[in-house]
């Protein structure tokens, strides 16, 4: 691999021969200036939600305290227009070679919840066969993480058409797959973080069972 993935920048004289490989994998493939343009959620944070800037209750999440709904999420990085980036040719241009970039931060990020199974929010059908995978699936693979297929989505309209408001009250198509054993403890992984309506309709779906210790995780916010 000679060149960033995002960038195309030379890597020849940036990356050393021992660096090429971490956790048996290939390391991210990106130069240092992609590198350092991610930027990492700071200590001020909504304790509830990761969301960058403040460190009280955030108004997404007295939004879900008013629905009587939970919010106990981690994420590891802004929103910021490296990351739009990112998504741009990983998610929606199909570059699924982009899944290793994070995988060492993932790694890393998700040994901090043992004892809980890892469960990623799915796409629907129609939505795979568009893209040719599931991202957030690609992006645990990468890391070499374990998780379980509990959940399946009927086709919706994309989050990427809505407004904030929409995606709010938007009421997401989950069901629980069959003959699935459901786990005490779980954490949801999705990609992006918004508003939670996501998340939050997801952990609503495996609630029903009885289920409530369910925390929530992504890689950006």
């Amino acid at each position: 691999m000679s060149n960033c993935l995002l960038c195309s920048q030379n890597l020849k004289n940036q990356i050393k021969f021992s660096e090429i490989f971490i956790f048996g994998r290939k390391k991210s493939g990106i130069c240092s200036d992609c590198s350092t343009s991610f930027e990492a959620i700071s200590e001020k944070h909504c304790p509830y939600c990761y969301k960058n800037g403040i460190i009280e209750r955030c108004s997404d999440c007295q939004y879900w305290l008013s629905k009587g709904m939970s919010v106990s999420h981690t994420a590891l990085f802004k929103y910021n227009k490296a990351m739009a980036n990112y998504f741009s040719k990983y998610k929606f241009q199909g570059d699924y070679i982009l899944r290793n970039v994070f995988a060492k931060e993932i790694k890393i990020a998700l040994g901090q919840f043992p004892g809980y199974t890892i469960v990623p929010i799915p796409i629907s059908k129609n939505r795979k066969e568009e893209r040719g995978f599931n991202q957030v699936e690609g992006i645990l693979t990468a890391a070499n993480i374990s998780y379980e297929l509990l959940l399946g989505k009927q086709d919706s309209k994309k989050q990427s058409s809505q407004n904030r408001k929409e995606r709010l009250e938007m009421h997401q198509q989950f069901f629980l797959q069959d003959e699935k054993i459901i786990p005490d403890k779980i954490l949801l992984i999705d990609d992006i973080y918004t508003t939670g309506s996501t998340l939050q309709s997801a952990k609503h779906t495996i609630m029903k069972t009885g289920k409530k210790e369910i925390k929530t995780f992504s890689l950006a916010r």
